[in-house]
């Protein structure tokens, strides 16, 4: 009886341990690597530069890569978005939302701005 005691006492301090180890997200094991995660699309200044109103779909694909969200119930507007997750914890977001008119570019917003529509800075 004391012996089957003891067994249970040992096993649930062990799962114990291991819950700790797993659920504490701060404990880092040494030697393990960890990767950075990108999902989505790269969005650079450059690629919003380069958008002209009255471009076709064929060019903003060109310059912007496929679409990561097209909208089934709104084929004129396409949405990027890009994330990053540092190895550290910290994470980066970026959106563009463009839009068309048939199949003309007609204007653009998220978190980049055009650079000729920035102001000087001096």
């Amino acid at each position: 009886m004391q012996f089957a005691l003891i067994k249970a006492i040992k096993h649930l301090t062990i799962f114990a341990l291991i819950g700790l180890l797993v659920g504490c997200q701060s404990f880092r094991f040494p030697g393990v690597h960890k990767i950075n995660i990108q999902q989505g699309n790269i969005i650079t200044q450059d690629m919003i530069d380069q958008l002209q109103p009255g471009m076709s779909k064929r060019q903003v694909r060109y310059i912007m890569g496929n679409p990561l969200i097209q909208d089934t119930f709104n084929p004129d507007r396409w949405d990027y978005f890009y994330s990053m997750k540092t190895a550290r914890g910290d994470e980066t977001k970026e959106r563009v939302s463009i839009f068309f008119e048939g199949d003309k570019l007609t204007g653009f917003n998220g978190d980049y701005i055009p650079t000729s529509a920035q102001p000087a800075s001096e």
